[in-house]
Parts: structure tokens; sequence; C-alpha cells
């Protein structure tokens, strides 16, 4: 079996075409940066570290990549840009590969934990709604029994947009309306599902940032009165980021990952920006698993993450 076998080819169609904006850009202002270069030298390395910086990898992953590459073109001797977007390509796929970060192959979950509890947190519009009811389709999709519960009680329109998507892909979900306490919510979600024997919980929270503590207790709150009913619930606290923010792309996973125990991330929103870099930046610095990705606004576009595989679509 090949290392990218498990990748269908619309699949890797879909990826690569979510990549689009992101590689048209890397591969036009690399072009640009060795134009009369025979050999990788000062300039086009000091080129290639502005152009990593700028697609969001970041400036500690960036620096981490370009002193990988001055190593190697010590060593090999550089001819064209093939051989750079080759070096790229390679020395990404390593430094994410030595970061043991855990590859997804596809929407199963682990054996023993029913239901198995997945708990969302992110700020207003990064897709969190959206990113949840394509979960659902996936986990559907793949046999799985599913209940959502829509604990983002702040906003009327989260319960709204949750619910809408509970119909759309046909899965029950369980509301109180706006106000409610979220953790009742939550309780009465994961009670539910135990007495339907369902395979997988999604519960919704609230996305706000502007004050960390409330944030903080909220989440904790949940997470205590879930494991009234399941002690080692919730055992998935997924993080929803959108790609095209950049650099508060980071700002937001520092702040949530203060504020409570992501153990999983979602970029969304990749089609829609030249900022895709920013998944290797997040990939290495957070070291928590990049989990799905979104490459387009269809059902069918929340992937599982594969670091070969996205490297593979970035460079190819």
């Amino acid at each position: 079996m090949g290392l990218f076998s498990i990748f269908t080819n619309e699949k890797k169609e879909r990826l690569e075409i979510g990549l689009e904006k992101t590689k048209t850009n890397i591969f036009t202002r690399i072009s640009k940066a060795i134009v009369g270069k025979s050999q990788v030298d000062d300039e086009v390395l000091d080129n290639l570290e502005e152009i990593l910086v700028t697609s969001d990898v970041g400036v500690e992953t960036t620096l981490r990549i370009i002193e990988r590459i001055e190593k190697r073109a010590a060593r090999d001797k550089y001819l064209g840009t093939s051989e750079l977007t080759k070096l790229l390509k390679e020395e990404i796929a390593a430094l994410l590969q030595e970061n043991n970060i855990e590859d997804f192959t596809d929407f199963s979950l682990p054996e023993g934990k029913k239901p198995y509890v997945i708990m969302v947190v992110g700020v207003n519009g990064v897709g969190k709604t959206t990113t949840i009811g394509k979960l659902a389709y996936q986990f559907k999709k793949a046999g799985k029994s599913v209940l959502l519960g829509a604990a983002d009680t702040f906003r009327a329109a989260a319960v709204d947009q949750l619910t809408i998507w509970s119909e759309r892909v046909g899965v029950p979900v369980v509301t109180q309306g706006m106000g409610a306490d979220p953790a009742s919510v939550a309780y009465d979600t994961v009670k539910s599902a135990i007495a339907r024997d369902a395979d997988v919980v999604i519960i919704d929270t609230a996305g706000r940032l502007h004050n960390k503590l409330n944030l903080m207790n909220e989440l904790s709150k949940i997470r205590k009165v879930v494991q009234k009913l399941l002690p080692d619930a919730p055992h998935e606290v997924l993080l929803v980021l959108d790609a095209s923010t950049g650099q508060n792309a980071f700002e937001q996973a520092k702040q949530f990952t203060a504020a409570t125990e992501v153990n999983a991330l979602a970029l969304t929103k990749l089609d829609g920006t030249a900022k895709g870099g920013v998944v290797i930046g997040i990939s290495d610095q957070f070291r928590i698993p990049v989990k799905y990705i979104g490459v387009g606004e269809k059902v069918e576009d929340l992937q599982v993450f594969n670091r070969i595989e996205f490297v593979d679509s970035l460079f190819n």
C-alpha cells in the first residue's frame, strides 16, 4: 500500500484545489526569488524566509525550516527551482514528522469510548458551527449515530444555525434556547446520548474571548458536569481556527489552549486564503494534532488532515 493510497483521487483533487491560492502565492514568489541564481545563497534564503513568514508559517517555524534547508544546501548541489521546492517539501514534512503529531486517516472513533464526546471551541465567525455540521455528516456517513448539543446559548443565532445543520444532515440536536445554562445543555446532551446508545456527541460552545476568565470558568463547568456522567469525557476538545486570519489564528490558539485542555485542531477556510502556511506553523508550535481541515464550502470539504498529503499537495 502506497503512502498516499488512503486518499481517493477526488479527495486529493479537492485538497489541491483548496490549497491553490497558497500554492500559487508560494511558487510565484519562490520563482522570483531564484531568478538568475544557480545556488541557494544568503539572498535566496533571506527571500525564502520572507515568503514563508508572510505565508503565515510563523517566525519560529520558518527559522527552523530555513536552518534545515541551509544545511541541506551546503551538502547538496542546488540546480534549479524544482530542487528548492523539493527541499522545502522534504524538510517541512520531516519537521512535522519529528514533532510526533498523529496522522488521522478517516472519521473513525477510538474503541471503548461510547459515546465519544467532542467539545468544540473557537471564536465566533471561524466556521465552528459549520464544522460541527460537516463533522456530523462525516460521522453519519461512516455509519455512526450522532447527537449534537447546542451549548452556545450566548447567541440565539448559534442555536438556530446548529438546528439547521442538524436537519440538513439528519441528526438530532439537544437545545434549551438562548440564555440557557451551557453546562445544563451539555449534561442533557450526554445523558440523552447514553440513553440513545449514540456513538458520538458533538457539543457546541460559546465563542467569546473578551473575558478569558469567564470563558475558562464556563468551559471548566461544562467539563465537570459531563464528567458526572462519563468520567473521562470530553474525550476530545476541538479548537476551530480560521486559517485565513493568519497570525490571529496563532493568538486564538494561545488563548484557548490556556483556557481549556485542547487536544485537537480544525483549520477552516483554506480555500479562501493564500495563508495556508498557518497549518504548518500551528502544527509545529503547539504540538497539538491538526485533525481536520476545511478546503471548501461543500459538506464533503471537511477533510481529515494528513501532514504528508498536505505538504505533497502544497508543493506538488
